[in-house]
């Protein structure tokens, strides 16, 4: 059994910028391709950021050239930096696994996933 905790949302003015953190429990993180979704009040959950077993990395186009995902398999834990925030990132983040052999594999739509974090909000006001 996996878990996985979130931390790091929080409010932010507009431009602004904030980290999360998923910390992974029970097998290493490394053993797993990582994603970061995000769901708006009234929206579906949606791809936002995703790295591979290898480090490679994959991002949706809204988070393009602002977000940076990054995983450091030493700590176990997954990174999304995020700067030049806008009110329309404002959701609830959700950080995902899934169980891969495949070093290239990314995880990108939520069928994919075989564990889920809690959730962090981030708000951004304007």
């Amino acid at each position: 059994q996996v878990q996985l905790v979130e931390s790091g949302g929080g409010l932010v003015q507009a431009g602004g910028s904030l980290r999360l953190s998923c910390v992974t429990s029970g097998r290493t993180v490394s053993s797993y391709a990582m994603s970061w979704f995000r769901q708006a009040p009234g929206k579906e959950r949606e791809f936002v950021a995703g790295i591979s077993r290898s480090g490679g990395t994959r991002y949706a186009d809204c988070a393009k050239g602002r977000f940076t995902i990054s995983r450091d398999n030493a700590k176990n834990t997954v990174y999304l930096q995020m700067n030049s925030l806008r009110p329309e990132d404002t959701a609830v983040y959700y950080c995902a696994a899934k169980g891969t052999t495949t070093w290239a594999s990314f995880l990108t739509t939520r069928y994919e996933s075989d564990y889920w974090g809690q959730g962090a909000q981030v708000t951004v006001s304007s």
